[in-house]
C-alpha cells in the first residue's frame, strides 16, 4: 500500500472555522503536509465553539482538523509576515478564506505570492467570491445567510410552513469541498503549464450549483419550484412515509417500480387507476396518492417494508437518526466512524474518510493539533534558531 496521492504536497493554511479547514482536512487526509497557522491568541475560532467539549476540547474542531500541524503567529507584526514569507516560499498550496481585501491590505494579494512562488496554487473561499459586483464580492457571510441566498431554504420545508435551512452546515461544506476540487485541477494543469493559479471558491456559488433541475426548471419555464417538504417536483411517489413505527423513504422512479411496487404493498387497484396510470398523473395526483399509499403502509414495520422494497428492486430505506447512522453496520464496515488519540481530548471518535483510493488510501496520521503545537518544529525547518525562535516568543509573534 503506498502512500497517499497529495504525499510531498506542502499546504499553508490561513483558514479558520468550517469551509476552509474542511477542505484543508480533505487535503490532509489524502497525504498533504498541511501546516494550519493561527493567530496566538486563541487561534481557530471553533476552539471556543461549544458546547459540546470532550475534556475541555472543542467538538467542532476536532471534526474538521485533522491531518495537520499548527504554528501560532501574528501576522500584523512584520516579523510575522516574514514567517509566512518563507512559508509561502516553499508551499505547493495557499488556503484562505478571510473577507476578500483582508491578504491584499496585508500584503499577501496573490499577484504578490505569485511573483514569489509562480507554482503557487492560491486558493480562496468567500461568500461571493472574489469577483462580480463589487458591493456583494466584499461583504462577509456566514452558511445561515448563503443557504438562504442560495435558494434551497426556499423549497426545504413543508408547503404551508416556513422555509428552512439544510440542517447540516452545507453552505461551508460544499464551498471547501469545492476549493478541495479547485486545488486538485490546479495542481494537476500545474503538471503541464509549470504555473500555479488562483482559486476562487464561492459560498453562493456552490449553493446554486446545488439548484440543477431546479434552476432550469425556472430558467426554461419561468416557474418557481414550490415548497414541497420531502415531495419530488417530477417524480411521484418520492418521498418520506409513515409506516406502523416510523418513517421510511421511498422512490418510485419510472413505471417498472411503480407496477412492482403496487404488487409489493398489495394495492394492484392503484396500478391500474386512472389517475395513477403514468408519472405525470401520479404527481398531479400526490395528495390523493400518497393518503392511499400510507394507509397500506400503516399494516407493518419500517424494517418489513424496507426488506420488501429491496427483494423487489424498489429504492428504499428508513429515516434514521445521528446514533442510528453512526452505529450503521455498513458504515462502520467502511471504516466511515474511526478514532484517535488526542493529547488533550483522550480518545476522539470522528467520521472516517470518504475518498476511497484502491492503491493510494488517505489516513489518519496525526489529531487535531493544538494550538501552536508545531511553531518551533516549523522553524527550525526553515532555518531559525532556537534563540531566534525564543525571541520572536518574548515578542509576542509567535506563541
Amino acid at each position: 500500500m503506498q502512500d497517499g496521492p497529495l504525499t510531498g504536497i506542502r499546504v499553508v493554511d490561513l483558514s479558520r472555522v468550517l469551509a476552509g479547514p474542511f477542505c484543508s482536512m480533505n487535503l490532509g487526509d489524502m497525504g498533504a503536509d498541511v501546516l494550519k497557522v493561527e493567530r496566538p491568541d486563541g487561534g481557530d475560532d471553533t476552539r471556543s465553539f461549544g458546547p459540546p467539549f470532550k475534556n475541555g476540547v472543542s467538538t467542532y474542531y476536532l471534526a474538521i482538523n485533522r491531518n495537520k500541524r499548527s504554528i501560532a503567529i501574528d501576522l500584523k507584526q512584520e516579523d510575522g509576515k516574514e514567517i509566512l514569507w518563507k512559508l509561502i516560499e516553499d508551499a505547493d498550496v495557499l488556503l484562505e478564506n478571510f473577507r476578500p481585501g483582508t491578504l491584499d491590505r496585508l500584503g499577501f494579494s496573490f499577484e504578490e505570492c505569485a511573483a514569489r512562488n509562480p507554482r503557487l496554487v492560491y486558493c480562496s473561499i468567500s461568500a461571493f467570491g472574489h469577483s462580480g459586483v463589487p458591493e456583494w464580492s466584499r461583504r462577509p457571510g456566514y452558511d445561515l445567510i448563503l443557504q438562504g441566498m442560495g435558494g434551497i431554504p426556499s423549497i426545504t420545508g413543508t408547503p404551508d410552513g416556513p422555509p428552512s435551512k439544510v440542517g447540516a452546515s452545507i453552505a461551508d461544506v460544499v464551498s471547501g469541498m469545492n476549493a478541495f476540487t479547485g486545488i486538485l485541477l490546479a495542481l494537476l494543469a500545474r503538471h503541464s503549464t509549470g504555473r500555479g493559479q488562483k482559486v476562487d471558491s464561492s459560498m453562493l456559488d456552490g449553493q446554486v450549483s446545488l439548484l440543477t433541475y431546479l434552476a432550469t426548471a425556472w430558467l426554461n419555464t419561468g416557474n418557481v419550484p414550490p415548497r414541497m417538504g420531502n415531495r419530488h417536483l417530477s417524480i411521484a411517489p418520492y418521498s418520506t412515509f409513515n409506516a406502523a413505527d416510523g418513517w421510511l423513504n421511498i422512490a418510485v422512479a419510472n413505471q417498472r417500480l411503480w407496477s412492482r411496487f403496487c404488487q409489493v404493498i398489495n394495492r394492484t387497484d392503484l396500478e391500474h387507476d386512472d389517475r395513477y396510470a403514468t408519472n405525470a398523473q401520479r404527481v398531479a395526483n400526490v395528495d390523493a396518492l400518497e393518503v392511499e399509499i400510507e394507509s397500506s403502509l400503516a399494516e407493518d414495520t419500517v424494517e418489513a417494508w424496507t426488506e420488501r422494497f429491496d427483494e423487489a428492486g424498489i429504492p428504499a430505506g428508513p429515516v434514521l437518526k445521528l446514533d442510528q447512522v453512526l452505529s450503521h453496520a455498513q458504515l462502520i464496515a467502511r471504516q466511515m466512524v474511526t478514532s484517535f488519540e488526542h493529547p488533550e481530548a483522550g480518545t476522539v471518535r470522528a467520521t472516517g474518510i470518504p475518498h476511497r483510493l484502491e492503491d493510494t488510501p488517505g489516513r489518519i496520521r496525526r489529531s487535531p493539533p493544538c494550538l501552536g503545537e508545531h511553531t518551533n518544529e516549523a522553524l527550525e525547518a526553515l532555518g531559525y534558531s532556537r534563540e531566534a525562535i525564543q525571541s520572536l516568543r518574548d515578542k509576542g509573534v509567535i506563541a
